[in-house]
């Protein structure tokens, strides 16, 4: 899933997307392309997407075959299975009648959910694998507006990702130069393009005051679980990273080749940020009704 939310990045960065005309499957009507950078990076999203989708229904088979009791990792696993056939369906059409670029932001939300979906399976997994001491020994409990928190700040995440989908979509991404003043001003003129990135670095810094509340809470408040002390800390890290990688993507806007790799840096680290904000989301729901429960 890593790979196929790369790919669709260097397609989208890169302009790839009809590199392969409007045929899909196929590349002009061809199983293997004509050698160009262009068709050879879209067929090559394509493999990792098509490769993407069968690790995911192989996954949800053998977690339904092998784990049925776990429905926890039976909902990432469909959930990852349904995303991914979504978001390639929406490629697809993409490729064979143009879409808006707020329906091409959608197709990148729901790579994100996929992949999202597919990282809380790894996790799910991993710590299943793990004692369960830790969970056990302690009562601490987790708050409602601690709960809340987490789960408001995951659903934001995904529209600021959304709004950040649509500024690369629109090409708006000059739309401010400079940062973090956008054309020299506080508040430029709302018009535009302009508007399109301004509202975007608006939404991602109010994101960045929820994540460090978030993290700070995570970790001062819940000491006794050390989980949710390491999920807030790489919320923490990855959002400050993404602030970091935002601001190369404007300094670097006009040297290709460094735009790119700032470019893709920027759309990896939200992935992984949304990861571990949906992944928590689902921690602290689990931990709030076990201390109901006790």
């Amino acid at each position: 899933m890593f790979f196929a939310l790369l790919g669709g990045a260097v397609v989208t960065k890169t302009g790839s997307g009809l590199e392969c005309g409007h045929d899909w499957p196929l590349c002009h009507g061809k199983l293997i392309p004509a050698y160009t950078v262009g068709s050879m990076i879209e067929y090559t999203h394509r493999l990792f997407s098509g490769l993407a989708g069968l690790v995911s229904l192989i996954s949800m088979f053998a977690f339904w075959r092998y784990a049925r009791r776990q429905k926890e990792l039976l909902v990432y696993a469909g959930l990852t299975l349904f995303f991914v056939v979504v978001q390639g369906g929406m490629g697809a059409l993409a490729v064979m009648q143009a879409q808006s670029a707020a329906v091409m932001a959608l197709h990148m939300g729901f790579s994100l959910i996929a992949f999202a979906s597919s990282l809380m399976l790894a996790l799910g997994t991993k710590r299943r694998h793990e004692s369960r001491a830790l969970e056990e020994a302690y009562g601490q409990g987790i708050s409602r507006g601690f709960r809340n928190l987490t789960w408001f700040t995951a659903l934001y995440s995904y529209i600021v990702v959304y709004i950040g989908a649509y500024v690369s979509h629109t090409d708006s991404q000059g739309g401010c130069s400079g940062w973090p003043l956008c054309n020299g001003e506080w508040i430029p003129e709302l018009s535009g393009g302009v508007g399109i990135v301004f509202v975007h670095r608006v939404a991602a810094a109010l994101l960045f005051v929820l994540i460090a509340l978030l993290g700070h809470l995570a970790y001062w408040k819940h000491r006794a679980w050390p989980e949710l002390r390491a999920l807030g800390v790489a919320a923490v890290v990855l959002c400050l990273l993404q602030v970091l990688s935002g601001a190369a993507v404007v300094h670097t806007l006009y040297n290709e080749q460094l735009y790119i790799f700032a470019a893709l840096a920027h759309i990896l680290l939200i992935a992984g940020l949304f990861g571990v904000l949906c992944y928590m989301s689902v921690r602290v729901w689990q931990l709030s009704r076990k201390n109901k429960s006790n």
